[in-house]
């Protein structure tokens, strides 16, 4: 295992890129896609399961951990790795796009921002130095630097005050996490969907020097053409030879069209909360289990996926406990979509390195096109 950090890239094709971190837990291959484990779990999935799916890294949640169950609790128990039984590496957000989504429940000045938790209404204070202290204490690998991330559209005086207090607190972030070696911190570009705050944001970050870049402020309400028009230019900002994350994205349309743009990490939600109300995407698009066409249907899912629930169930089966609102729901879907997610990369990585993403990617749209397959 490496004993630092760093970012080897293996090989290029076109704008996509494939290639390894190292970090001291394990090797993350990219493209890599990060199930989400907000509050230390991939919801309806075990440890062991995610990885099967073919996952490097998992993303934690600091705002939620640091209110339940606290991050110095689980500093004392061992650490986050060890809480959750995961030891591979963790990625954890730093807290602030959940604290800005709270409007009304918080107050925004240049140390940080004070709110009340959504639990209990207890106050809090985040600023840069103590997001950094509480993603030490939770010993994440990539730890993110504090930030501000305006909800688009808003207007140029919006996005550019925002961009210019985040970029202080990156140098504070900075500052605070100090030298961790085989921990890595990134900096996270802001400003909208603006070409010239982009590039200031990108030369005060390179500034500062990290050790991978974000985009931040994408997938925040702006839509796909808005988000692929930024990223059209934003990734070539950022240093080709660190890591680059486009935070809290996507649909596999999104995934695919970011790699194709330069982006080497993403995570989401989507394919464990849409596992959970009954939604797999598959191959051919996306299939509502809980349609009343699939109750008398022996087929899997997908005949060409080898996760458990194509492998072992029905579609009938699958739509009888999701209505049943039995767990074992959850559980198969979620892993089927978290493995179709996992599936998305590892063909993408194989396609960069053999020079061939373009055909790739032609494939992968018009297969999609063709629609679930016909109801029996």
């Amino acid at each position: 295992m490496a004993e630092l950090f760093n970012f080897e890239l293996k090989a290029t094709d076109g704008k996509a890129r494939t290639g390894v971190i190292n970090t001291p837990r394990g090797e993350i291959r990219t493209p890599a896609f990060m199930p989400v484990g907000t509050a230390g779990t991939v919801k309806a999935m075990m440890p062991e399961s995610v990885r099967a799916t073919g996952a490097d890294i998992l993303l934690g949640n600091t705002y939620h951990l640091m209110l339940r169950p606290t991050a110095e609790r689980i500093d004392r128990l061992g650490g986050l790795h060890k809480f959750m039984n995961w030891e591979r590496p963790i990625l954890t957000d730093s807290g602030g796009f959940q604290v800005m989504s709270l409007a009304g429940l918080r107050k925004l000045t240049e140390k940080g921002v004070t709110f009340k938790s959504h639990i209990d209404g207890s106050r809090h204070e985040l600023t840069p130095e103590r997001s950094m202290e509480i993603q030490r204490l939770l010993g994440s690998d990539i730890v993110m630097c504090f930030d501000e991330c305006p909800a688009l559209p808003a207007d140029r005086d919006r996005i550019a005050e925002s961009m210019r207090l985040s970029m202080r607190w990156a140098e504070r972030s900075r500052e605070a996490f100090g030298d961790r070696p085989g921990h890595a911190l990134f900096g996270i570009q802001q400003g909208g969907l603006e070409q010239d705050f982009r590039e200031e944001s990108a030369e005060a970050l390179k500034t500062i020097g990290f050790d991978g870049y974000a985009v931040g402020g994408l997938a925040v309400g702006e839509g796909q053409e808005a988000m692929f028009g930024c990223l059209d230019f934003a990734p070539d900002m950022l240093p080709g030879d660190k890591p680059r994350y486009l935070m809290g994205v996507g649909k596999p349309d999104d995934i695919v069209g970011a790699v194709a743009r330069g982006i080497d990490m993403m995570d989401c939600v989507l394919p464990s909360r849409s596992g959970r109300t009954g939604q797999a995407f598959t191959r051919y698009g996306v299939v509502n289990i809980k349609n009343a066409r699939h109750q008398d249907d022996p087929r899997p899912l997908d005949e060409n996926c080898s996760c458990p629930a194509c492998s072992n169930y029905s579609r009938a089966y699958l739509q009888h406990v999701f209505r049943s609102n039995e767990m074992i729901s959850g559980m198969l879907l979620t892993w089927h979509n978290l493995h179709y997610f996992q599936e998305i990369m590892g063909g993408m990585r194989e396609a960069i390195a053999a020079g061939t993403f373009e055909a790739w990617q032609t494939d992968f749209h018009a297969t999609r096109a063709q629609g679930d397959i016909e109801r029996l």
